[in-house]
């Protein structure tokens, strides 16, 4: 897993016009959790960015005023309009004890039903995985090599290492549908012949 950096300052005060003037100031308001005791700091919004705007998970490394402090993104507000940061909460990370963190999904294999016209279908482009930081996994790999048209892969088949998926295990990840077209067209197919004297009838 990727680790992020961030830098943080604590927070002189903790109300809601520091916080609007925080904003002005792109930065963004955070709190760290899951240590001795709650951490409220600020850091820039521009580092956040590698952290937010993207599709994969990342362990962060935040110092705040030369402390260091292994965790991870736990949640994120956003304004309603401008989707401008309005405040991030951190999870601090121990190697003894699981976290619980979503995974993305990357499909490997090639499916038989591709290449007789079918379209591959992500259901899920990620998983909520619980698992030690030295087990979570970067991605989660779902292998459509054995999918024909219209047969998809459950979270049930998904290999696992020592790791927990979060989710139902009857929950489609993903399919190979069966276009419109081909299913018109084997429609036909299956159709009997209509003879000259029946239409007649």
């Amino acid at each position: 897993m990727k680790t992020i950096e961030i830098i943080g300052y604590k927070r002189a005060n903790l109300g809601k016009q520091e916080a609007k003037q925080l904003r002005r100031e792109a930065n963004a308001p955070c709190v760290l959790y899951g240590g001795e005791a709650q951490i409220h700091f600020h850091t820039p919004m521009a580092l956040l960015r590698d952290l937010v705007y993207t599709p994969n998970a990342h362990f962060v490394l935040l110092t705040i005023e030369g402390a260091d402090y292994k965790c991870i993104m736990q949640d994120i507000q956003f304004h309603p309009v401008s989707e401008m940061i309005l405040h991030v909460d951190f999870l601090q990370m121990f190697e003894d004890k699981p976290v619980k963190m979503k995974i993305p999904t990357q499909v490997v294999g090639k499916a038989p039903g591709v290449a007789k016209g079918g379209s591959l279908v992500t259901k899920l482009r990620n998983l909520s995985v619980l698992a030690l930081p030295k087990e979570m996994p970067e991605q989660i790999e779902i292998d459509v090599a054995a999918l024909d048209l219209g047969q998809m892969t459950r979270v049930r088949d998904i290999k696992t290492g020592n790791f927990t998926i979060l989710a139902s295990t009857s929950i489609p990840v993903a399919s190979v549908e069966i276009p419109r077209a081909l299913r018109s067209a084997a429609g036909k197919e299956g159709e009997p012949e209509v003879t000259a004297e029946a239409k007649k009838k």
